[in-house]
């Protein structure tokens, strides 16, 4: 009795939080790939009897939908941009405070950490304002230099732009203090020691700032793009995924055909194919990882 105690104690304490995954992330995750494969919309759940079973009807008619299409596109296009420059300009903010004073640094932690967790409809408001085109600030600012007004949310490669500008801008501060985190871990004595054999700047962040901080760095793109394949709040709020789809991502496609039409399966569906992107996108980081690490 004694043994089996001892034994089954550690699972005691996290058969709460395995109860509470299997509750909200693993079964919800079952019934959605169920209802994938069925026509389900807002009459099945009202009457279990009108839903029917159309194996891979959803997925097929998912590839020939242009607006479905459009949004992969979207997406890739936000992940190819917005990546690189959220996790570089994170970098960068996170390599300039570390090289200021105490005080200075933890006052411009605190104002770029802000956005982070400042309520996105705030967020949408203000920048609403910020690239109306007849009387934004960002037009009001070229206009000083005799330029003309950019359509900001107008047109759709721009809108694009705008919402991955908007949204770097907001996620800079996790990843930040990261990065900051990274950079103060890094033993003095490592740059001391290549002071003495003549190392300059940019030969310690070669040779020891970045290899140093490669977990971190890993860790935050890993983060980041799965954080921008789900890319929605922005598109959402901002642009409701027009002009012409041109800013709908699949996240958005998601919503709008689960929740705004009510076609389950469908918008199910939409799901799962996210659900594969993301996994695909994170299994090539993490062998990219192992091949670095090999090397």
């Amino acid at each position: 009795m004694d043994k089996f105690k001892k034994h089954s104690t550690p699972y005691m304490f996290i058969l709460p939080a395995i109860l509470l995954l299997f509750v909200f992330s693993i079964l919800p995750i079952i019934i959605s790939l169920v209802i994938s494969f069925t026509n389900m919309d807002i009459k099945g759940l009202a009457d279990w009897s009108q839903i029917d079973f159309v194996g891979f009807k959803n997925f097929i008619q998912l590839f020939q939908d242009k607006v479905f299409l459009k949004s992969m596109l979207n997406t890739g296009i936000y992940v190819v941009i917005g990546v690189p420059l959220a996790v570089g300009s994170s970098f960068v903010i996170a390599f300039l405070l570390h090289l200021l004073s105490e005080w200075l640094s933890s006052t411009f932690r605190v104002i770029y950490y802000m956005p982070s967790i400042t309520n996105i409809v705030a967020i949408a408001v203000i920048w609403g304002f910020l690239y109306n085109q007849s009387y934004g600030l960002f037009n009001y600012l070229l206009s000083l230099v005799d330029i003309g007004a950019v359509p900001w949310l107008e047109h759709p490669f721009v809108a694009k732009l705008s919402l991955i500008l908007l949204a770097v801008w907001k996620s800079n501060g996790v990843s930040m203090l990261i990065f900051l985190a990274a950079l103060q871990s890094i033993p003095r004595n490592l740059y001391e020691a290549s002071e003495i054999d003549g190392a300059n700047r940019w030969q310690q962040l070669r040779k020891i700032t970045l290899p140093s901080m490669s977990f971190a760095t890993f860790f935050v793109t890993v983060t980041t793009l799965i954080g921008w394949v789900q890319f929605f709040e922005e598109p959402f709020v901002m642009t409701e995924g027009g002009p012409l789809n041109g800013t709908n991502s699949i996240a958005l496609f998601i919503y709008q055909e689960g929740f705004q039409y009510s076609y389950f399966g469908y918008g199910a569906a939409a799901s799962f194919i996210l659900f594969f992107i993301i996994i695909i996108a994170t299994a090539i980081q993490f062998k990219l990882r192992k091949s670095d690490d090999n090397l």
